[in-house]
């Protein structure tokens, strides 16, 4: 397809607040926006892909102040490690915008001016609440026990003179938008919690402009304002592209607007459909055909914390795993409309299991075999056997399946029907028995279908698999001596050619990993994190861990000694446990309970590895009734202590020699 031919697709993030370096939670939505972007492509759009930096607001001035910098030089730092961690995770944008580039704020200034002059905009006074993290008013009935509702942090009093954007006037329009296009806001429960807490119940005036500080673009008729952050932030998208408020618009912005997608974090869906589509109501502008509110990537004990020393950043991340294997980590762990959960043990179980075994040992056996029987060349005989057709459904299946998947930006469960190949072809290698074969003669061409297949197989699941993990997608083709099939040829299985050569000394492409090795220098990292978090508090550096610590709980009510003696407890030796496949908390032990072995599903997935779980003994409640967890029998409890943060310890036994079995009264 010609490239003027393509169908234009506009994909932005939201731009990144220039307070601090990104964590990985932040990091995630950049990844994700680049999936889709080369999805696209592949699907043979014109995408433009662009993302960026938010540097105005009072917070910054007050970083930068602290810093004892301007607040230019602040957040052209910031913005430089934003940028750099952007490039480090391989993401393929074509525009990287900053809100203090000049040719947007002069857009700014004219799109303010704009709405002055017709009217939309008038001068008032402002007296609520204001949030500074969050650059949010908000009103007493707003606000949680004297806090920011979407922040928890505290709010402050503050009254000002402010201009304001009527609201109110564009409210029915955008209500009568979401209802006529229900794909606006996704996922659903977005759309209703819109509707619901903010339009239906009316919608209050805006502020969009500040006296307090600085820091912003300057209202140019009236300079003691500065630019409210949200009407200066979200124009990004359309000034990126070239628009012009005098009509002088780009040809770029003629052809790629209104985007197809903006990509945001749930916790800003808010402004994103319902500030900025009346905003673009405002400017006689169409509205963005869909705006998608990602949910969280939540570290797993707890809110990350410097002082806490468990912030994890992605370039902390690629020195231990590697690009690749952060970016599968963040796109498959997130769920579509639920928080995921990240843990270094968790990173440490996909790597060992889903990149080093099912696709790493795939890709390296399959061309060690090659190599070993055939000399290295890859060839089809039509030796068939019903075995194969198997194989060949489930790997075309998947690439329908994973199509329709991102069609839906259900990014992770594409991914899911793409390990499907990988794990579909290490069964066919256990099915076939390739170096049974080799030592028979007579089976020489049904070995070289088999090893056939597999190529094609491993063809096809790295060309899927390039939108995701674009490093190992092309290692793993440059090791079969193939190109990147599109799309359009993955259709029909069989179209490796005949007669290739692989490589001769096949690269691993993911080492298992250590556990316990990784644990200890990320123990030595969040020391460090939380003797620099201390020292900038100026607080002494033992004082977290010297200081005591204690949980009041809430007092159930009192029973009688009989009800507590029905409760049989016992302890149990746990002798092997895995992760439950349909489910994101749990773990499956194999739990022996003197002579007899039980399973036992524990929802602490977040805080063990199913490798730290084999042979501990455990407090184990033997006389629960079996229940059905994700598909699974779980016959018992295996007990946990909890922190006030929600962090789980396992209960065990003082002496570990004590038998499993043993009653525990």
């Amino acid at each position: 397809m010609c490239q003027n031919c393509k169908k234009p697709y506009y994909i932005t993030t939201a731009i990144a607040y220039t307070s601090g370096k990104p964590h990985i939670g932040n990091t995630y939505e950049i990844v994700l926006a680049d999936s889709i972007a080369r999805y696209k492509r592949e699907q043979g759009f014109d995408v433009v892909f662009q993302t960026g930096t938010d540097e105005h607001g009072q917070k910054i001035e007050l970083k930068a102040e602290e810093a004892g910098v301007t607040p230019k030089e602040f957040v052209d730092g910031v913005a430089g490690e934003i940028k750099r961690i952007w490039d480090l995770m391989n993401t393929s944008y074509d525009k990287f915008i900053r809100t203090t580039d000049d040719y947007h704020e002069k857009q700014v200034q004219k799109i303010f001016k704009k709405l002055y002059d017709q009217g939309d905009i008038y001068k008032g006074y402002y007296e609520g609440l204001y949030c500074t993290p969050c650059e949010s008013f908000w009103t007493p009935s707003q606000v949680v026990d004297g806090k920011c509702p979407d922040c928890g942090r505290p709010v402050q009093p503050a009254k000002e003179e402010a201009y304001f954007f009527k609201m109110s006037k564009y409210a029915d329009r955008l209500i009568a938008h979401i209802n006529e296009h229900p794909e606006f806001i996704q996922p659903m429960a977005r759309k209703n919690e819109m509707m619901n807490n903010f339009l239906l119940p009316g919608l209050q005036d805006l502020c969009v402009s500040r006296t307090s500080f600085k820091w912003g673009v300057p209202v140019d008729f009236d300079p003691k304002h500065v630019t409210y952050v949200w009407l200066d932030a979200l124009t990004n998208y359309i000034t990126g592209l070239g628009y012009d408020c005098d009509g002088e618009s780009s040809e770029k912005f003629k052809t790629y607007w209104p985007a197809d997608l903006h990509l945001i974090g749930k916790d800003i869906i808010r402004f994103h459909t319902i500030y900025w589509p009346i905003f673009l109501m405002a400017l006689d502008l169409p509205l963005p055909k869909q705006v998608f509110g990602h949910p969280w990537l939540l570290q797993g004990d707890g809110k990350m914390s410097k002082s806490k020393g468990n912030v994890i950043y992605a370039d902390t991340l690629v020195d231990f795993f590697g690009v690749d294997a952060v970016r599968y980590f963040v796109l498959h762990e997130m769920p579509f409309d639920n928080d995921g959960v990240i843990t270094w043990e968790l990173m440490v179980e996909r790597m060992n299991s889903d990149l080093a075994n099912i696709l790493g040992n795939l890709v390296n056996r399959t061309i060690s075999m090659t190599n070993k029987y055939f000399g290295g060349i890859v060839a089809s005989t039509g030796v068939t056997e019903p075995v194969d057709d198997d194989l060949k459904t489930v790997v075309l299946e998947a690439v329908k399946k994973a199509d329709e998947k991102m069609n839906q930006l259900r990014v992770a469960d594409a991914i899911t029907e793409i390990f499907g190949i990988f794990r579909r072809s290490n069964k066919y290698i256990d099915e076939t028995a390739p170096w049974a074969l080799a030592k028979d003669e007579a089976k020489k061409e049904r070995l070289s279908e088999v090893l056939y297949n597999l190529t094609e197989a491993i063809t096809i699941g790295a060309s899927l698999l390039a939108s995701f993990m674009p490093e190992t997608s092309e290692k793993s083709l440059q090791q079969l001596n193939t190109e990147k099939a599109s799309l359009g040829e993955m259709d029909v299985f069989g179209k490796y050619p005949s007669g290739n050569k692989v490589t001769e000394k096949p690269e691993i492409l993911f080492a298992r990993l250590d556990v316990k090795e990784i644990m200890e220098k990320v123990e030595a990292i969040q020391a460090a994190q939380r003797a620099a978090a201390q020292a900038a508090a100026g607080e002494e550096t033992a004082s977290e861990e010297t200081e005591e610590k204690v949980v009041d709980v809430e007092a159930k009510p009192e029973i009688a000694y009989d009800d507590f003696a029905k409760l049989q407890f016992q302890v149990g030796e746990i002798i092997s446990c895995e992760a439950v496949p349909k489910s994101k908390k749990l773990l499956c032990s194999q739990v022996k309970i003197g002579s007899q072995v039980r399973q036992i599903l524990s929802g602490i997935k977040a805080w063990y590895s199913p490798e730290e779980m084999v042979g501990k003994k455990v407090m184990v409640v033997t006389n629960l009734k079996p229940a059905k967890l994700a598909g699974m029998v779980s016959e018992g409890m295996i007990l946990c202590a909890e922190d006030a943060d929600g962090n789980l310890s396992l209960m065990v036994p003082e002496k570990k020699e004590i038998p499993a079995g043993s009653e525990i009264c």
